[in-house]
């Protein structure tokens, strides 16, 4: 089976000189492999890796299931990241062909069809681990201390007092729950430890040496929510986690908790979310690491700040 041999712990996964291709039939000429999508400044690892093989090479910027099927005719290996990889489309490549998602989750390819169609999937089990951990300590962090608040007023007024952002609890006297324990949430809890949080974690998966080793307790999904003043996400996208983070897990919520998703977006409702902030004081209420796109197209929503590296903060 074709897999991309790509170098753990690295924020971009084709970063070293040697990406190449790992198969027990390699590609051939007249072979096809192709990009639907990627985030990348370039695709230059791919192709060469491509060059090597003597195969055809094409890059897109698929959005649609559509315009993916049109990119995927007849292709032998193709890498994904966020177009959708459908029946339809799976059923246009080739059989015995292989995709790859660029990163840890597939959602956004139809396992089920792959297997019947003959389809290889594969993913990146260790990528962006470090990258990803690194972003969520900061998120996290920030929120906590409200850093965006103090930005605004200082950018505002010239000046903030404590006072002026609401209560500040300090990080020792703190609990921060994962909703899930891999890899990514192991490497976020190595880097809060430091500043003296207590730690609880919901993953049924989990085995007992993991919570024992890592020293992180293990609770229920209704006491995490109760016990965790910042809920880190850190679970996959499938029928079991979608919408995890519902209503009755923000009704048990702390005042004032933070929630950092830096996993998959159908794990909050946030339809449930919204309601849940409106309902407690002006501006007081959960503040959720996500895009303002997405705030702005939920019905009554009111947003005070948002955007892709700071909280949310949502008003009465």
């Amino acid at each position: 089976m074709e897999v991309f041999d790509f170098p753990s712990g690295s924020a971009d996964p084709r970063s070293q000189p040697t990406v190449h291709l790992r198969a027990e039939r390699g590609l051939s000429m007249g072979q096809r492999f192709v990009i639907t999508d990627h985030a990348f400044l370039n695709a230059d690892y791919e192709q060469a890796s491509a060059a090597q093989h003597g195969a055809s090479f094409e890059v897109f910027s698929c959005t649609t299931a559509s315009e993916t099927v049109d990119a995927v005719q007849d292709a032998d290996v193709v890498l994904v990241n966020f177009a959708p990889v459908t029946r339809e489309v799976l059923a246009s490549m080739k059989q015995g062909s292989t995709i790859i998602r660029y990163g840890i989750g597939y959602d956004n390819v139809d396992i089920e069809s792959a297997k019947e169609l003959g389809i290889r999937v594969a993913n990146v089990p260790d990528y962006g681990v470090e990258t990803v951990a690194d972003h969520a300590a900061a998120s996290l962090l920030a929120l906590c201390r409200h850093l965006t608040e103090y930005t605004k007023l200082i950018n505002t007024n010239g000046w903030a007092r404590p006072g002026d952002v609401g209560t500040i609890p300090g990080f020792r006297s703190m609990t921060v729950g994962f909703v899930g324990l891999g890899r990514i949430a192991l490497a976020l809890h190595k880097r809060l430890m430091p500043f003296g949080f207590s730690f609880v974690a919901y993953d049924p998966y989990a085995s007992n040496d993991t919570f024992s080793d890592s020293g992180i307790t293990s609770v229920s999904l209704d006491e995490l929510a109760e016990r965790s003043h910042a809920i880190s996400l850190h679970a996959p996208n499938n029928e079991q986690t979608r919408h995890i983070i519902g209503a009755s897990f923000l009704e048990r919520m702390r005042p004032g908790a933070v929630i950092v998703n830096t996993a998959r977006g159908p794990l909050i409702d946030e339809v449930a979310l919204l309601k849940a902030a409106e309902r407690h004081a002006c501006g007081s209420g959960t503040r959720c690491h996500r895009p303002r796109a997405t705030w702005t197209k939920l019905p009554n929503s009111r947003v005070s700040e948002c955007d892709t590296y700071s909280s949310c903060r949502l008003l009465r």
